[in-house]
């Protein structure tokens, strides 16, 4: 983590995101047992430290007019991924990309869209950026759920949660 620190009212913060990233400081800072003042600056340190990335929506692709979600599994040379990250991220459609460590099979790109023309529009534009597709899959849900360690292991409310467990299901 490049030299920043992380204690258990960070790694309290950081699960009360998980839970739920739409809480206000002050709602963090009751459940957590500090000042929303603490909460503030503690997220300033983690958002600049880059801990925190950012704060996004989980968003139900079919629901907003995309029922097509895949995901290609990928080849590409190393030594480009760096340099082509950008461009596989500005293909209309693209939604994430993932870097995996070893094997053959190194990126991960996942993506929407509208109809089947469109899938085969990106992945002829994924190929154009040297991308090798070695396969496709229709992704039909996704479940998300909050890293457990970053749960509170003591303190007066370790074990308050006002959720359930804390996982996202997203249908497509």
């Amino acid at each position: 983590m490049d030299g920043i620190q992380i204690d258990d009212v960070d790694r309290s913060i950081l699960h009360q995101l998980q839970l739920n990233a739409r809480q206000t400081d002050t709602e963090i800072a009751e459940k957590v047992d500090v000042t929303s003042t603490t909460v503030r600056n503690r997220l300033d340190k983690l958002e600049d430290g880059g801990v925190i990335r950012g704060y996004r929506p989980e968003i139900n692709y079919e629901q907003a007019g995309y029922p097509l979600h895949v995901q290609f599994v990928c080849t590409i040379n190393p030594n480009k991924l760096d340099s082509l990250a950008e461009q596989i991220l500005d293909v209309r459609g693209v939604v994430t990309t993932r870097d995996l460590l070893g094997g053959e099979r190194n990126v991960h790109v996942e993506v929407v869209a509208d109809t089947v023309g469109e899938i085969e529009e990106i992945r002829n534009e994924l190929a154009d950026l040297s991308l090798t597709i070695n396969s496709s899959e229709i992704i039909s849900e996704t479940r998300v759920q909050p890293w457990d360690h970053f749960y509170p292991r003591s303190g007066p409310n370790a074990d308050q949660d006002d959720t359930d467990n804390g996982s996202v299901t997203d249908h497509g």
